[in-house]
């Protein structure tokens, strides 16, 4: 069985993300999926997959944008990452929205414990240079 392609982001897309990311001072974009993401003290907050916008939430942020037409963000089938969900195709018609979105997601993930750098594995062997 071939792994599935990821979808790739247009430039329309990687634009309007640009265009919505929070001008804050801890918030640093990085690619994530081989898209781009924006992360806050390591925690990734927000980000595009393919065309779609997706945010991480609390629980009833979660559903009011459920309940709104959004969807639980699969970046695999059958692997949902729960905290996250995909916003409305429909809403990027209006960006003063989706940044009322992105603004929640920002301040979810302030609240969050700053993510520690993955600690090395001493079993793992060293990398040789050639």
């Amino acid at each position: 069985m071939a792994p599935s392609k990821l979808p790739k982001p247009t430039d329309e897309t990687k634009d309007f993300f640009a265009s919505i990311v929070p001008d804050h001072p801890a918030v640093s974009i990085r690619p994530m999926f081989g898209q781009l993401s924006a992360f806050v003290n390591g925690n990734m907050f927000m980000g595009i997959f393919g065309d779609d916008v997706l945010v991480r939430l609390a629980e009833a942020d979660r559903a009011e944008v459920l309940g709104a037409g959004g969807s639980v963000f699969e970046p695999m089938a059958g692997r949902p990452m729960k905290e996250y969900v995909v916003l409305p195709s429909a809403w990027r018609d209006d960006p003063a929205r989706i940044r009322e979105w992105v603004a929640r997601s920002l301040d979810h993930a302030e609240e969050l414990p700053p993510k520690q750098p993955r600690k090395k594995n001493p079993q793992q062997p060293k990398k040789r240079k050639a």
